[in-house]
């Protein structure tokens, strides 16, 4: 018992003609006890008329107070005691009263409604009665009333009510939890969910459920507690979208069904996937490299080094699954290695290197300097030695002139190569007295020709001497 004393207050009033008392209204009067504790009130009779004796709170209703007066105020027989709780039952379901003591004990559930007396044991005897009652309390709010009178003899009084939690007799699911929140951390990924604490005095906990939004809730909860909170400390952190549901059960294993879908945006902390099948070619404009497009890579970031175990260093970045490197230097070798990054600037891990060498599309520059000098033998060609860093050699050609005098064409037959150190080269089998056109054609070591690229040459034209008898 947890009696809560009160007692009236006197104002005395000072007057002219002397001193009047006012007694102001007893404070039991005003008593409140906080469900699910009862409200108790004693009284000088068995019929709980007038004004209580004396009002306090009772936590459990076990009381035995022998022959003696139970409060100050009260006889030792003849008295009467009321206990009264409001509380909410939830989603109600079975329930067991019971009820025992000396004199007289009747039970109400939801008294002033039909059929509220649920246990009658209102008899003046010396010898202790008790009786247990299976009830079903409806969900919502309800009003349980015990009443206890002594006639004459020893008192005590003791009652009970608790839910009846067996699978085969309690199939009332609990009521759906209310008042679902959820707060996401960014700095540390965690989610936080609370809920308003169910009703239910048959109550075993919550099953905490989450999906990816759009998804279906798994058969397994993703937690369980009998707290009213739960921190979500197993989120991916990718900037996907996640939804909880929260489900109260019951001792019986009764389910509640789920709380409406709480959300989260989670941090976006996971990077794509590492580009693969990397290649590479020689364009005009420079190095080509390609890779195969990476699911959710909003762009790409390439990486370049003079070795494959090299310092890699940014040489670009885009959208697009290839890129030109146009500082690449014709000839050289270079390695390549790229990688993802999502909307979220995550970078994935560098992609294995891939080499690549730009061609050389370069033309020597014109041969210059051609000088031809007939002989008697034939003709011997001279030229300016070429500066192109990467010469390979030289092509002598000579050819036959075509059309009339206001319009001639050299027409070249094959050439023949002479090593980039060489200036000259020597005709000694043409016809005395032959008309030729000669061109000196400088080849890098790519190949690559001044006169194929630009189709200009310095032509020259000598007359081999005619030395006939």
């Amino acid at each position: 018992m947890n009696p809560a004393r009160s007692t009236a207050t006197a104002v005395v009033l000072a007057t002219a003609a002397g001193l009047l008392a006012a007694v102001a209204t007893p404070a039991s009067a005003a008593v409140t006890c906080t469900s699910p504790v009862f409200k108790r009130t004693f009284y000088a009779n068995t019929t709980f008329s007038g004004t209580p004796k004396k009002t306090d709170c009772d936590s459990t209703i076990d009381q035995n107070w022998g022959t003696g007066a139970p409060a100050s105020g009260l006889p030792t027989n003849n008295f009467g005691v009321r206990w009264t709780v409001t509380r909410d039952f939830g989603s109600g379901g079975p329930f067991t009263l019971s009820a025992s003591g000396l004199d007289g004990i009747r039970v109400y559930l939801d008294p002033g409604t039909t059929d509220a007396r649920k246990i009658n044991l209102w008899t003046n005897g010396s010898t202790t009665v008790s009786k247990t009652v299976n009830v079903t309390i409806p969900k919502g709010q309800h009003t349980l009333r015990v009443d206890y009178v002594n006639w004459t003899g020893g008192a005590k009084v003791k009652f009970s009510y608790t839910p009846r939690t067996s699978a085969s007799v309690d199939t009332v699911k609990p009521l759906v939890p209310t008042g679902t929140s959820v707060s996401y951390d960014t700095a540390t990924g965690k989610a936080e969910l609370t809920w308003a604490k169910n009703k239910e005095m048959d109550l075993a906990g919550y099953r905490v459920y989450r999906r990816p939004k759009g998804g279906s809730y798994p058969a397994t909860p993703l937690a369980t507690t009998t707290s009213t909170s739960y921190t979500d400390t197993t989120l991916p952190l990718t900037g996907a979208v996640y939804e909880y549901s929260v489900r109260a059960y019951d001792k019986a294993g009764n389910e509640s069904s789920g709380t409406a879908a709480s959300a989260v945006t989670t941090a976006d902390r996971t990077a794509p996937a590492v580009p693969g099948s990397l290649s590479t070619a020689s364009e005009q404009d420079g190095l080509w490299i390609g890779w195969g497009a990476v699911e959710g890579a909003a762009s790409y970031r390439v990486y370049r080094a003079a070795s494959a175990d090299g310092t890699y260093t940014q040489v670009g970045s885009g959208s697009e699954d290839s890129y030109v490197d146009t500082s690449a230097v014709e000839g050289a070798t270079y390695y390549y290695r790229v990688t993802s990054l999502d909307a979220a600037g995550n970078e994935s891990a560098r992609s294995a290197a891939v080499s690549g060498k730009r061609t050389d599309l370069t033309p020597p520059s014109a041969v210059t300097g051609v000088t031809v000098t007939p002989t008697e033998y034939g003709f011997f060609v001279t030229w300016d030695a070429n500066p192109t860093p990467d010469l390979a050699s030289y092509v002598v050609r000579r050819g036959e002139l075509l059309g009339d005098e206001e319009e001639r064409m050299c027409s070249l037959y094959p050439g023949y190569y002479v090593g980039p150190e060489t200036t000259s080269y020597e005709y000694q089998t043409v016809p005395d007295g032959e008309e030729s056109c000669f061109i000196v054609d400088a080849v890098d070591d790519d190949g690559n020709s001044s006169f194929q690229w630009t189709g200009e040459a310095q032509i020259v034209i000598a007359t081999e001497l005619d030395l006939t008898t």
